[in-house]
């Protein structure tokens, strides 16, 4: 798959081709679900808790004897049936991990990106050099390259260029920038364009395969 390859004023420079292990990969939608799924449900941390009758204060004494009264058998105002009495059946803490072998969570991010491809949603960049952390000169430059569309940056790796692009994207609602390393599913789906500087295909190429 050839694609333009821009400069940060949004004008061509070049073509390549993309690589197609990545960018043409057989597209597993069950695959996609399966690592979206699991990459949500990681994402929770289980620190629900409600107190079972052991746990809820009071409730020591039986509220009335056992026989004579006409009323059913009590033994604590605590159990469950008991307004202020302890809960049975509900939430406690626990781990939410789902585990997915490493080849089909890297079959999955393949899948992604070929259908970021397909759709045109793919934006290739010479380079992606921030000289200065400003709001306002990272909007120019997305606004250059995908309009107002949303987008996700994909940077090679962590430097100082990186810190840069970062701290300039962050107050832009609508863009997200992250290291090659670290590209899941939600975030390739979730936005219109995917931004690629030429080393972080590279990076992809190494990380995915």
């Amino acid at each position: 798959m050839k694609v333009d390859v821009l400069n940060l004023k949004g004008k061509k420079v070049r073509e390549i081709e993309l690589p197609a292990k990545l960018f043409e990969a057989p597209v597993n939608v069950d695959l996609m679900h399966q690592a979206y799924t699991r990459q949500m449900a990681n994402a929770r941390l289980g620190t629900h808790e409600t107190k079972v009758r052991s746990e809820v204060a009071g409730g020591g004494r039986k509220p009335w004897k056992q026989k004579g009264t006409g009323r059913a058998r009590q033994g604590s105002t605590r159990a469950a049936q008991w307004v202020g009495g302890g809960r049975i059946h509900t939430p406690h803490p626990r781990s939410y991990e789902q585990r997915m072998p490493k080849k089909m969570r890297l079959a999955a991010l393949r899948s992604a990106l070929s259908v970021k491809a397909a759709e045109a949603g793919i934006v290739v960049v010479d380079e992606f050099d921030v000289k200065e952390a400003k709001t306002r000169l990272m909007a120019e430059m997305l606004g250059n390259l995908i309009g107002t569309s949303s987008v996700l940056v994909l940077m090679p790796a962590k430097d100082q260029n990186y810190d840069t692009v970062m701290r300039s994207a962050d107050n832009i609602e609508s863009a997200k920038v992250l290291l090659a390393s670290y590209i899941n599913v939600r975030d390739i789906l979730k936005f219109d364009k995917v931004v690629l500087p030429l080393k972080t295909i590279d990076a992809l190429v190494a990380h995915l395969g």
